[in-house]
């Protein structure tokens, strides 16, 4: 009787907490809870399964006999749409929580979906170096394989759960861009299957109108069901330095010069207020010195931008071998810096000791389960904003972020833009093409990547404009009713700020 007693004394004393702290306190600071006891052993559990089944498909050369049947059947699906009227828009059949995207796509319960269960590695050719890959190919799937063989993309970017699909009809980036240009831009052959129900393969040379259209498009022109990625070789490690920088125009000026040398083959920013900055450099490297191997990717390693920010407080530069695919996927296990607003003491060794082995919960489920109120609480405190800056707006840029927003710290990339419609810049100059573009966004402490004409790579058209990627997550926001508004004045001077840039160039 006593333990029943007991019981129902601490369910009563929590339904009080909850009562005095509120619904939403509890769901946001709490849900480690939920995520810890059951999201990371499902995530654990969904990582095996597709990898040994990317494994094996790959090992059985299935997937190239089963893709041309997997494509006729999306024609089949599109056709049966035209014959019944077109009456709705057609969208893909995958659940918007699957996406990597703070973004729930309510559109998909009344549009017509077309399920397109294209998600494997078709081949790679090493002669004419390239990899034919389907849309849902994760980024994950890519570096598992490619550098196995001695072989990666130029523009990777980070994040595991990021899909070909996504990085091409959306955009792109990697501190790899001041050098290889935008995802699309190391893209040389798509196909696709159009409204009419027919099959097009477009490059720079053939439907070269319908292949520049591709990127940014937000899957508008067709349904993307293979993409020809040029590759090139990799090395075993990354040799990283990390350089402190300290006040506003230093971090600008040293940026600069990193993004503008071609030997850097990665060019990294984090900032973690308006004055503190840490600027990393990396070249791909076979050689290692001696007890300076870092592999920041076991499960045991502190997070990387916990691990970076080291070196800005005792002062200190560092010079570290990476592990290439640990580089890679360097912001994986923390989401960024996400993951610390989830589990608070995610980054404590012991934990990491004990349960690291199963981070990060899958950004899908953790969308899938958040709930209304939850959904609603990152609607009021986070933002995702495109920018476009050119370097010599990066000041004022980080500036607007710091004043009209309040965080302590901003996330950022770029990368080379195209006059054609695939680099998708508005009112891009010719005169301005070399010019080099960086990228500042606010938010907690993150990457920033700068873009500038590229002479290692072919893209499709003169370089432009970069895209910059920013989300903007208040780092202690005010209440509710106080952050929209706050939000709505960023975003207003943050589309003057593009418009100039646009002017300017």
């Amino acid at each position: 009787m006593e333990p029943a007693v007991s019981l129902a004394v601490c369910a009563l004393l929590f339904l009080l907490w909850v009562r005095v702290k509120g619904l939403e306190f509890v769901l946001i600071h709490q849900r480690w809870v939920f995520v810890c006891l059951f999201l990371l052993p499902l995530s654990l559990i969904f990582d095996i399964y597709y990898y040994v089944r990317a494994w094996v498909v790959f090992k059985l050369s299935s997937a190239p006999r089963q893709h041309e049947q997997r494509v006729r059947d999306i024609q089949k699906q599109v056709r049966e749409w035209k014959e019944q009227g077109s009456k709705t828009f057609m969208c893909t059949g995958r659940p918007g929580w699957l996406t990597v995207s703070l973004r729930v796509g309510k559109y998909k319960k009344t549009h017509k979906n077309i399920m397109i269960n294209l998600m494997d590695i078709l081949e790679v050719d090493t002669k004419k170096q390239i990899v034919r890959v389907e849309p849902l190919v994760t980024m994950g799937q890519v570096t598992a394989l490619l550098t196995s063989i001695g072989w990666t993309l130029p523009v990777l970017p980070e994040l595991d759960d990021l899909t070909v699909g996504g990085l091409i009809m959306g955009t792109g980036i990697e501190s790899s861009s001041h050098k290889y240009g935008l995802f699309q831009h190391i893209c040389t052959a798509y196909e696709l299957v159009l409204a009419d129900g027919s099959f097009v393969r477009c490059t720079p040379s053939e439907n070269s109108d319908l292949f520049y259209a591709v990127p940014w498009s937000c899957g508008t022109l067709g349904f993307l069901v293979a993409a020809e990625i040029r590759i090139i070789p990799a090395k075993k490690y990354v040799k990283l330095c990390f350089e402190p920088v300290r006040g506003m125009e230093a971090i600008c000026d040293k940026f600069t010069r990193e993004s503008q040398r071609s030997e850097n083959h990665f060019v990294e920013g984090l900032l973690y207020s308006l004055d503190e900055a840490v600027i990393m450099t990396g070249v791909m490297t076979d050689e290692m010195e001696p007890g300076k191997l870092n592999s920041i990717g076991n499960y045991y390693k502190p997070w990387f931008f916990k691990h970076v920010e080291n070196y800005l407080k005792t002062n200190q530069k560092g010079l570290e071998y990476i592990p290439l695919r640990h580089y890679y996927h360097r912001h994986t296990r923390s989401i960024f810096w996400e993951l610390q607003d989830i589990i608070p003491f995610g980054n404590n060794p012991v934990f990491r000791y004990l349960f690291g082995w199963m981070v990060p919960p899958k950004i899908s489920l953790l969308k899938l389960t958040q709930g209304e109120t939850l959904r609603k609480l990152y609607e009021q405190h986070h933002v995702v904003q495109d920018m476009l800056v050119p370097m010599k707006c990066l000041s004022r840029a980080l500036h607007t972020f710091h004043n009209d927003i309040h965080v302590s710290g901003w996330w950022g990339g770029g990368g080379r833009g195209s006059l054609s419609p695939g680099g998708g810049a508005p009112r891009p100059s010719p005169q301005s093409s070399a010019e080099p573009l960086a990228g500042g966004g606010a938010g907690l402490p993150g990457a920033c990547a700068s873009g500038r004409k590229s002479t290692h790579m072919p893209s499709p058209g003169p370089p432009g404009l970069p895209y910059l990627a920013v989300p903007i997550h208040p780092a202690q926001p005010a209440r509710p009713g106080a952050s929209q508004g706050r939000r709505g004045r960023a975003l207003c001077r943050h589309w003057r700020l593009r418009g100039a840039a646009g002017e300017t160039l």
